[in-house]
């Protein structure tokens, strides 16, 4: 018994490329659903996530699910996800930086473990598998929202035992990986009858998963909210170069230039988003469009906050960061990536010297 249901979640393994052939996007916040077949959705196309985007579009939230996987059926709304069918956590460690590189989420969701377990794969060090997994996803994206379950239940009762005991070591980890580490618990709302396999959840297990990551997401309002929160400070990344976006010489002279330098967590590198849109550092100064321009390579400086189009700035959830009054994104000049590289203006284009994360 323990061997046929083992053998339900192994799978041919291979390298995962962040190059999907499906890709949406609906403009909506990025969420990456994040793990195994579970993720993926084995039994029933699409498993948890059908219910979870029904909730969300019903619950008037615009999500955008990311990842190189794609399927489930037309009741999903957005069928991109990061579920590998038979892999254990230190497979998904081997590919989690590309994938959070090539995707920015704001949001991950991280079901993973059953076939650590299931395999019988060095099942006393899965939990500390499990931290390191962890560890890597907020060295990669510090400002990520990360959801991390307890794992859904089991009918053989080795592998049931396993799973009890995998789960019971997860809230001392998460409750020392920091404030945006979250607990969700996938293992209790769930009974055997909501198996399909002893294993997979069936149609009812997957929409009980879908109830209670809607509401851990809620729970959480920046899970769900693109840019950082109004008030604030924050550090704005460039992921392409790992550097912050910095006032030059920590100068408070209004027409400094901004250029990208090694995150340090200065009051030169602390953005503070108003309620105007505004992405104010020291208190008094504001990020500016020189001469309110609109042409590529404007100079990105700090000036007197004002109140004008050329301080105004919108967060887009592919990262980027874009000026209303031009249209056009804050750019790192000739996406380099070395301390001093100018900030400046320039045509949108999604490319990585455009993509801005906070920490």
């Amino acid at each position: 018994m323990l061997r046929r249901l083992a053998g339900l979640c192994l799978a041919l393994v291979v390298l995962v490329f962040p190059t999907p052939a499906y890709a949406e996007s609906n403009g909506g916040v990025r969420v990456m659903p994040l793990g195994d077949s579970i993720t993926d959705g084995y039994n029933v196309p699409g498993g948890y996530r059908i219910n979870l985007w029904q909730r969300l579009a019903g619950g008037g939230y615009a999500v955008d699910f990311v990842g190189s996987g794609f399927n489930g059926p037309a009741s999903l709304g957005d069928h991109d996800h990061e579920g590998h069918s038979g892999w254990r956590i230190d497979q998904i460690d081997a590919n989690v930086v590309a994938w959070l590189r090539a995707y920015t989420p704001r949001t991950v969701l991280l079901h993973i473990g059953t076939n650590d377990l299931n395999q019988n794969y060095d099942i006393a060090n899965a939990p500390a598998r499990l931290s390191a997994l962890i560890d890597k996803i907020r060295a990669t994206a510090p400002d990520v929202e990360l959801f991390v379950a307890q794992i859904t239940p089991e009918t053989d009762a080795t592998l049931a035992a396993r799973v009890r005991a995998y789960n019971a070591a997860i809230p001392g980890i998460v409750a020392g990986k920091g404030a945006r580490t979250h607990l969700v618990d996938l293992h209790s709302p769930l009974t055997t009858a909501d198996l399909a396999d002893g294993v997979h959840p069936n149609q009812a297990g997957y929409d009980k998963m879908a109830a209670v990551w809607y509401s851990a997401l809620r729970a959480v309002p920046a899970s769900l909210q693109v840019g950082p929160p109004v008030g604030t400070a924050v550090s704005l990344v460039n992921p392409q170069s790992s550097r912050c976006m910095d006032v030059s010489g920590v100068s408070t002279t209004p027409g400094a230039q901004v250029h990208i330098w090694d995150c340090h967590n200065g009051v030169n590198q602390k953005w503070t988003r108003t309620a105007a849109n505004e992405l104010r550092v020291y208190g008094n100064r504001c990020l500016d469009v020189a001469g309110s321009g609109t042409a590529n390579g404007t100079k990105i400086q700090i000036w007197d906050c004002n109140g004008t189009g050329a301080q105004k700035f919108s967060f887009q959830p592919n990262g980027s960061i874009v000026v209303p009054a031009s249209g056009k994104c804050l750019d790192v000049t000739a996406s380099g990536t070395a301390n001093g590289t100018k900030v400046q203006l320039y045509t949108c284009n999604a490319t990585g010297a455009q993509r801005w994360t906070t920490a």
